[in-house]
C-alpha cells in the first residue's frame, strides 16, 4: 500500500461515488459537503471514511480531508475520476526521489474514449520548461483531480482557499507553493481516469465562476498593475 490517501470532496453525487470509489487503490477519506442525497452513506458502505461537513465549504473541503489523513503525501480525486492501477506508487516514488516537488500533476484521460484532457495538453507544453531536478515540466496550476501533494507543504501554503469555493481554485494554491520555494510539476506517466459527471452541470455558471476566481486569484496575489491590465 503506497504511503497516500486519496482525498474526495463531493457534494450530491452518490451515483458518481458508486461507480468511482471502487476504482481506487488506496485509503479514501471523503469530504461530504452536507449532500442530501445518501452520498455520505454511499460513500461509508464502499469502506471510505467520511468527514460530514454541516456546510458546504466547496473546494476547502479537500483541506478537512488532508488535515484528517495520517500519510506522507494526499492525492486528490472527484467522485467521478480515478487514479490508474500503479500510478500512485510511482507517484511516491517521484515525491521520495524528489524531495523539493510538493505538487505532480498527471495525465487525465477523459471519457471512455480517454481523449486527453485539453489542460494535460497544455501542461505538456509547459512555457517554463524542465528545470534541473524536477520531475517534469514545471507549471503553476493544475486539475484538483488528478494532483497529489506533500502533506505538509499542502498545509503550510493554506491548501485550497475558502474564499473560491469551486471553479479555477488550482491556480491560487499552486502560486502559493511556488511562493514557498517548492517544485510543481507535470509528469505524464500518471495517468487518471476522468469520467465527468452531467448532474448538475451547468457550463454558463461554471465559466462564470471561473472568471470571477481568476480576478481574485490576480487580486489576492498579483502585483497591482498586473490586476489593472
Amino acid at each position: 500500500m503506497p504511503d497516500v490517501t486519496i482525498v474526495v470532496a463531493t457534494r450530491d453525487r452518490a451515483a458518481e461515488l458508486r461507480h468511482s470509489l471502487g476504482r481506487h487503490t488506496a485509503p479514501v477519506i471523503v469530504a461530504d459537503n452536507g449532500s442530501a442525497d445518501g452520498t455520505a452513506e454511499v460513500a461509508e458502505a464502499a469502506g471510505a471514511r467520511v468527514l460530514r461537513l454541516r456546510r458546504n465549504l466547496g473546494a476547502a473541503a479537500r483541506n478537512v480531508g488532508v488535515r484528517e489523513a495520517a500519510t506522507r503525501y494526499v492525492a486528490f480525486a472527484d467522485d467521478d475520476s480515478w487514479w490508474a492501477p500503479g500510478a500512485l506508487e510511482r507517484a511516491v516514488e517521484i515525491l521520495d526521489a524528489h524531495p523539493r516537488t510538493a505538487l505532480l500533476a498527471a495525465r487525465v484521460l477523459v471519457g471512455e474514449d480517454e481523449h486527453l484532457e485539453p489542460v494535460s495538453e497544455a501542461m505538456g507544453r509547459s512555457p517554463l520548461g524542465q528545470p534541473e531536478g524536477v520531475p517534469g515540466p514545471a507549471v503553476l496550476g493544475f486539475l484538483a483531480c488528478s494532483a497529489i501533494v506533500r502533506r505538509d507543504a499542502y498545509l503550510d501554503a493554506g491548501g485550497f482557499s475558502d474564499v473560491l469555493h469551486f471553479a479555477g481554485e488550482e491556480e491560487l494554491l499552486a502560486l502559493d507553493l511556488a511562493a514557498a520555494g517548492w517544485d510543481l510539476a507535470y509528469v505524464p506517466e500518471l495517468v487518471v481516469h476522468h469520467h465527468p459527471s452531467q448532474s448538475g452541470r451547468n457550463p454558463s455558471a461554471r465559466r462564470r465562476r471561473e472568471i470571477r476566481n481568476g480576478l481574485l486569484t490576480a487580486w489576492l496575489r498579483r502585483p497591482l498593475p498586473a490586476v489593472a491590465r
